[in-house]
């Protein structure tokens, strides 16, 4: 064998014991692809999106209000759902015609200011307290998701991890689409017992 053919196949031993020892488990233990599949979370992703899920940002920190995750759903654990994380473990979610108050643990009130919403479901009502390893997501296109209001609150051993990038489309493309931080409403109040 001359030393070119010896160099390609030393080139080709080393991409694959690359990919074997670098790329698989980041593939398996870090990060996933997802595509989105239908219009629940219109307009913040439309069908066919192509995301990136970070698996191990909740190793490190808790899921966050506002966070847009990927989880098994509960009652079918070998499908997948793409949800807007609304109320925390502890929290109670109280929705009335489309308003959404949640009341923390500590008491304090606070009514969700929404941008990323266009279409409002205003006909439901709701109220929930969650236990401590739940969570209350929701879809951002309201009339048409399936989510916590239907189905219950979603335990924190089905999430799988954060959306932190889309690759496609090109023309939407960015780490930490659909982002949402809330601050505290301006009536912001203690409950009272």
């Amino acid at each position: 064998m001359s030393d070119t053919g010896k160099g390609l196949l030393k080139d080709l031993f080393t991409l694959a014991f690359l990919i074997i020892i670098v790329v698989i488990p980041i593939r398996i233990f870090v990060i996933s692809p997802f595509v989105v599949d239908g219009k629940s979370m219109y307009p913040t992703f439309d069908n066919l999106d192509y995301l990136i899920v970070d698996e191990l940002v909740y190793d490190f920190s808790a899921p966050a209000r506002g966070d847009v995750i990927v989880f098994r759903y509960p009652n079918n654990p070998s499908i997948f759902y793409i949800k807007r994380i609304i109320g925390l473990p502890g929290e109670t979610v109280s929705i009335d015609h489309g308003n959404i108050t949640i009341t923390t643990v500590a008491g304090i009130k606070q009514t969700l200011n929404e941008p990323y919403i266009l279409n409002e479901d205003v006909t439901y009502t709701k109220k929930i307290t969650l236990d401590p390893n739940e969570y209350f997501v929701m879809g951002d296109n309201r009339p048409n998701s399936s989510d916590s209001r239907y189905w219950g609150p979603l335990p924190s051993k089905d999430i799988i991890g954060r959306v932190d990038l889309r690759l496609l489309p090109l023309s939407a493309s960015g780490f930490f689409p659909g982002a949402a931080r809330y601050a505290p409403a301006a009536s912001t109040t203690l409950a009272t017992p």
